[in-house]
């Protein structure tokens, strides 16, 4: 039996690290979410409102379920509402009608409340750091960790516009070029790189959070579980042993 529960695990692990290799050929950043930081979770919220919800929704999350889960004041709640008749029970909407955002892009831009959930906070961290220029797409700009991506870089005014550098592979008719890195835009952003990756590290960390609000919740009644288990473990020894003391065997 021990050994059939060593081999289910490392051929999980290896299915794990397969599935991950398989997302894409650059790789993925760690994005170290720490979702006990309800700064840093405020300040993705923050983010998210003022860049993201211009296309995309999060019809799952509700405003009060935020200020509630991050401990937010009236006021820090208020200023994540996009307007003065916005109610705590209304879902994150955005603000872009479907029929435009469809002749715009060709698609109407998805829903991201579970986006960190399908794709992972490290695909989702990687996605949103590693923007690049290339003249051949619809919009100018491309994405390692997502490739022929249909949006816009809508932070490259902060980030600035990576440049890619290729690798040539093949001859001839099967030459093929394979991004291997990317280096610092031609002309800096406002941030500077390491201010934008703690900036799109908090983004990605409230849609971890968004995706799952109920890990909040996990991480604070865990500790108090354990020490149940614990003392009620010490309990049904000690009444084991009280039990068996006079039987003989």
């Amino acid at each position: 039996m021990t050994r059939l529960t060593f081999l289910i695990v490392v051929l999980g692990m290896l299915v794990a690290s397969g599935a991950k290799a398989a997302s894409g050929s650059y790789p993925l950043k760690e994005a170290n979410v720490d979702l006990g930081d309800e700064a840093s979770l405020y300040r993705g919220a923050q983010t998210f409102m003022d860049s993201c919800s211009t296309c995309h929704s999060a019809s799952m999350m509700r405003f009060g379920r935020i200020g509630k889960d991050l401990g937010l004041s009236d006021e820090q709640l208020a200023e994540l509402m996009p307007t003065e008749t916005t109610k705590p029970g209304d879902t994150i909407e955005s603000h872009m009608p479907a029929g435009y955002a469809k002749n715009t892009f060709g698609i109407v831009p998805p829903d991201l409340t579970l986006v960190a959930r399908v794709q992972g906070a490290d695909w989702l961290y990687t996605y949103l750091t590693t923007f690049y220029a290339d003249p051949d797409a619809p919009w100018g700009v491309n994405n390692a960790a997502f490739p022929g991506v249909g949006m816009p870089h809508v932070l490259a005014a902060e980030q600035g516009l990576l440049q890619p550098v290729y690798e040539t592979h093949g001859e001839g008719e099967n030459t093929r070029q394979e991004l291997v890195d990317l280096k610092a835009p031609e002309r800096p952003g406002t941030m500077s790189q390491e201010a934008f990756e703690r900036k799109m590290h908090d983004l990605t960390a409230f849609m971890v959070y968004m995706a799952e609000p109920a890990a909040l919740l996990r991480m604070h009644y865990g500790p108090y579980v354990l020490v149940f288990l614990f003392i009620f473990s010490v309990l049904m020894y000690l009444v084991k042993k009280e039990y068996w003391r006079d039987i003989k065997h």
